[in-house]
């Protein structure tokens, strides 16, 4: 699933998460120093596959839950900052247009896109064939599965039946990882694993380290930058397994889809992609060729 800014407020939500222990991303306490708006040419033969009624609004609506660091979260005062939002700023300033982001709940984002409120939705969304029966994807990054675990615990992702793991709801670990892996459990007459879903990201790892949960399942960037925020409480279980693209969902058969295709494209090709997954530390990912509902 799941973009931004802060100063001096940063370091008081720092200071707080190491007297607490706990997992705070309502602020932003490691941004990159120039994270933000970059500066970008509009590509003016990306602009012309908008559809009209985009063209002539001057704006795009992105939905985002904002609950997922470092890819898109809220800084100290409540506005989503993260890679992907860095990412899709600069789409916009690709296609001409202003973009406005709608802060949602995970599993609001698709229907609203499908019921035309929002133009596309950005939050950390597997592209996967269940999916693409409601909406056409963008693909612009690949992201494996990443498990977490209390500091000196050994937790094996290819070994949990009977364990309690904590994951954000409505996400892949939570509706396909998990339950795949359970239902394996079972069938060899082992107890099923104890999927336990949380609302926000940080509720899960939280889960972890207060001992109400044995370990965590959440996409790579986002387990890795979890573990970075608990002064050593959390540790990987095991090694990132399951690479899949993420994309930006658009109501299906849209010309956006098109127009967002060129416009990452465009960002590729000219290094703002590249240079905006390198601020953020999360280059692993990044892909050379930007395809639609590339996911399986």
């Amino acid at each position: 699933m799941r973009t931004r800014l802060a100063a001096s407020s940063a370091a008081l939500a720092a200071a707080a998460l190491l007297l607490t222990g706990c997992v705070d991303n309502t602020a932003d306490t490691d941004a990159p120093a120039g994270s933000g708006s970059p500066s970008v040419a509009v590509d003016e033969a990306a602009v012309a596959l908008l559809p009209e009624e985009i063209t002539e609004a001057g704006v795009l609506v992105v939905g985002t839950d904002a609950a997922y660091p470092p890819n898109e979260y809220k800084d100290a005062d409540g506005n989503p900052i993260g890679w992907e939002i860095d990412l899709v700023d600069a789409l916009g300033a690709k296609l001409g247009l202003e973009v406005r982001y709608e802060i949602a709940s995970f599993d609001k984002i698709i229907p609203s896109v499908t019921g035309g409120t929002m133009d596309m939705g950005m939050s950390s969304f597997t592209d996967n064939a269940e999916r693409q029966q409601q909406v056409d994807f963008v693909d612009y990054y690949e992201a494996g599965i990443q498990w977490a675990a209390p500091a000196g615990e050994s937790v094996d992702p290819d070994d949990a039946c009977g364990l309690k793991v904590a994951v954000q709801a409505t996400t892949y670990q939570h509706t396909d990882e998990l339950p795949a892996k359970s239902q394996a459990c079972t069938d060899a007459g082992e107890p099923a694993i104890q999927i336990t879903p949380f609302d926000t990201q940080d509720a899960a790892a939280n889960a972890v380290i207060l001992g109400q949960a044995d370990a965590m399942s959440a996409d790579s960037p986002v387990t890795l930058y979890a573990i970075a925020q608990t002064d050593g409480k959390l540790e990987p279980a095991g090694d990132i397994f399951d690479s899949a693209p993420y994309g930006f969902p658009v109501k299906k058969g849209s010309e956006l889809a098109a127009a967002v295709q060129a416009g990452m494209q465009s960002l590729v090709d000219d290094g703002t992609y590249g240079d905006i997954l390198a601020e953020w530390g999360v280059e692993a990912g990044a892909v050379d060729t930007i395809e639609i509902n590339a996911g399986s």
